[in-house]
């Protein structure tokens, strides 16, 4: 059995490369054959009506990319693909995160979605404003709905700086999220793998509102206990994902989902918890194949 393993076209940095490197090791551990390649080579194409690959030779994909265009087609070319193309679109989106993870017995931040503008020379509306504040008060979470390791999430402290950032997202999907301050800083990476939570991580930052590694957080070894494993394995079981990274704030009455990764960065954290992530990735992979 060989699978294939599809990176981002553009990705070159080594926290990103690094889980394609982990897991194809493991898989070949485990028996199967795998190639890693960026997403760079149009593997599908639309040609005379009918959809057309150039994918030959693989029984099953592991998707590390963002690109729901590939990543369709390979649904409707009828290659197993881990996680599954909903899934990843669904967790790609903030907003649908907390829309498919409402109403599952998953705490999250009291979140609203951002109005999406399609005339740039238009101003964000005084109302618009007043309605965040309200709900929020300040300091009040704006963040982008797409985007990874910290970015596009902002910090505002008062109204000048909520407009500021309003104005600056407006034309792209965003939402307005409760400020959960005794997560300040830190907050607590989940990996679940088939799930199954193996392990935990505790982000701290150097002085920064994000806790995020990419952000200049650092980790270390986090205990998992059985509501933060409760909640971790229920955000992904509601996702329907093979494998996710689980971001958990530390709120007044428990946990929080923050965010959850169908395709999380796990070098630092295989590197300070000791848990190989992408030997639980690959022999899951397998045995869902083999039934």
């Amino acid at each position: 059995m060989k699978g294939l393993i599809l990176t981002n076209a553009y990705y070159d940095a080594e926290a990103a490369l690094y889980p394609a490197r982990r897991i194809r090791e493991e898989l070949e551990a485990l028996g199967a054959a795998a190639d890693v390649r960026r997403n760079d080579f149009f593997p599908f194409a639309v040609e005379g009506g009918a959809l057309r690959s150039s994918l030959e030779g693989y029984g099953f994909c592991v998707y590390l990319d963002k690109d729901k265009y590939v990543l369709r087609a390979l649904g409707l070319a009828g290659v197993p693909v881990f996680d599954k193309p909903e899934a990843i679109v669904t967790c790609d989106d903030k907003m649908l995160t907390f829309f498919a993870l409402a109403g599952q017995g998953v705490p999250m931040p009291d979140t609203l979605p951002g109005l999406l503008c399609y005339t740039p020379s238009a101003s964000v509306r005084e109302e618009t404003l007043r309605a965040v504040e309200e709900r929020f008060g300040y300091p009040v979470i704006v963040k982008e709905s797409y985007g990874s390791l910290g970015k596009g999430v902002y910090l505002a402290e008062n109204r000048a700086q909520l407009a500021s950032v309003a104005e600056k997202v407006k034309c792209s999907a965003h939402l307005y999220q409760r400020f959960i301050a005794e997560s300040r800083g830190r907050d607590v990476r989940a990996i679940v793998v088939g799930g199954r939570c193996v392990g935990a991580m505790l982000r701290r930052s150097g002085g920064d509102f994000r806790s995020n590694i990419g952000a200049g957080g650092r980790g270390e070894p986090y205990p998992v206990g059985e509501e933060l494993r409760a909640v971790a394995e229920r955000a992904a079981r509601a996702l329907d994902l093979d494998f996710c990274g689980v971001d958990l704030l530390f709120g007044p009455e428990g946990w929080l989902v923050c965010e959850v990764n169908s395709n999380a960065f796990f070098g630092e954290f295989e590197r300070v918890t000791g848990i190989n992530v992408a030997r639980a990735y690959a022999a899951h992979i397998l045995q869902t194949l083999r039934g």
